[in-house]
């Protein structure tokens, strides 16, 4: 398999985190947008990715992923899950993180998501959704990206809605 670890993390401040990764990496990032930023890197072999979240919602990883090369190795991943037994959700030519994508969403045991997508180019629009419950959310004049709908309560360490 080629690919990359994909990571994401929800932040305080995209800015601020901007700054520390920039040092970290030793490399700036590849995209910055309202709320968002990303690293696409070839050392360490990493797409990090991170988005600012509410105090509510800030829960460090979002989740977490791997790239590959094409549609059909995302549908090839999906085939040896599904056959394995394990529920994959699918996301095709969809607009995630101002990039169009196609992708599946697994669970792990313990409950962290992750995706197996593919990059099909950028977007200047962005669709968001809470890394807990999965409602679509329009990010906020602050970037943050987990303002679920008015209809869902929040709770402490996130999303009260019960999808």
């Amino acid at each position: 398999m080629n690919g990359k670890l994909h990571v994401s993390l929800d932040v305080n401040s995209v800015g601020d985190s901007v700054k520390f990764y920039s040092v970290l990496f030793g490399a700036q990032p590849t995209k910055v947008k309202p709320g968002y930023a990303k690293f696409d890197l070839e050392s360490p072999a990493v797409n990090f990715t991170m988005q600012e979240s509410r105090h509510c919602c800030l829960q460090g990883l979002s989740h977490m992923g791997l790239r590959v090369d094409s549609t059909e190795q995302v549908l090839a991943f999906k085939d040896r899950l599904n056959a394995a037994g394990l529920k994959t959700e699918d996301e095709i030519n969809t607009t995630c993180c101002y990039a169009v994508q196609d992708k599946i969403w697994v669970t792990d045991p313990t409950g962290y998501r992750w995706e197996v997508y593919v990059f099909k180019g950028d977007s200047e629009n962005e669709t968001v959704q809470c890394p807990q419950c999965g409602h679509e959310a329009q990010p906020t004049a602050t970037g943050s990206t987990c303002s679920v709908p008015e209809s869902v309560s929040m709770v402490a360490g996130g999303c009260g809605c019960a999808k």
